[in-house]
């Protein structure tokens, strides 16, 4: 790990503390993070969660990919090295609105182990949880939403997961959803299920 520059000195300790936040939003902060291929409904599930959580009086944010893309790590590529800098730059983003005491829903492909623990690692186990949003390919593949696996079959995009880059599927995921056989609105209250006594300020 990289040490901070002598110039540099952080106040983290003299600022307001996390708790202090989640007070005020009677809430507890956590991160929800969605993996699987693309097209198997992470973002979909997600704009659901954030809706139904709206309504019960939760203040949430979506991280997702192609929103993240666009705006503060534009200037990433696809390198492995870029993937790895693109995660890491999330998980520093994400620790940020955890300790805000906002519940952040983070949507990304995410497809190795190794890169899902180091988002992990930044963002801490106890407030990481990871919800494995589960489709084949061949279904993926058929929904398209974005044009991508036509442009990957021609290819005009490399290393495309699940085609010729590889998706590891997480062991211990803290929920499962089968989008191919769930509905949007089942997967959705699965995650609101789960989430609901996870998130409840106890005091």
């Amino acid at each position: 790990m990289s040490k901070s520059p002598e110039n540099i000195h952080t106040t983290f300790d003299q600022l307001l503390k996390r708790s202090d936040k989640e007070e005020l939003l009677q809430q507890h902060s956590l991160c929800v993070w969605f993996t699987g291929l693309s097209g198997s409904g992470k973002t979909t599930i997600a704009k659901g969660v954030e809706l139904e959580l709206h309504k019960l009086g939760y203040l949430t944010q979506v991280l997702d990919g192609d929103n993240i893309r666009s705006g503060i790590n534009n200037n990433l590529g696809f390198s492995e090295g870029d993937r790895l800098e693109n995660i890491r730059r999330i998980a520093e983003v994400t620790k940020l609105y955890l300790n805000t005491g906002i519940i952040t829903l983070n949507c990304f492909v995410s497809p190795t182990i190794d890169v899902r623990d180091l988002a992990r690692d930044i963002i801490t186990t106890e407030d990481f949880i990871e919800v494995y949003v589960n489709a084949p390919f061949s279904v993926c593949e058929q929904r398209d939403v974005k044009g991508l696996y036509k442009k990957a079959r021609a290819g005009e995009i490399k290393n495309f997961t699940g085609l010729d880059a590889p998706f590891e599927a997480p062991s211990n995921a803290s929920l499962e959803i089968k989008t191919d056989k769930m509905t949007i609105a089942e997967s959705v209250q699965a995650v609101v299920n789960m989430l609901l006594p996870k998130i409840e300020l106890k005091n």
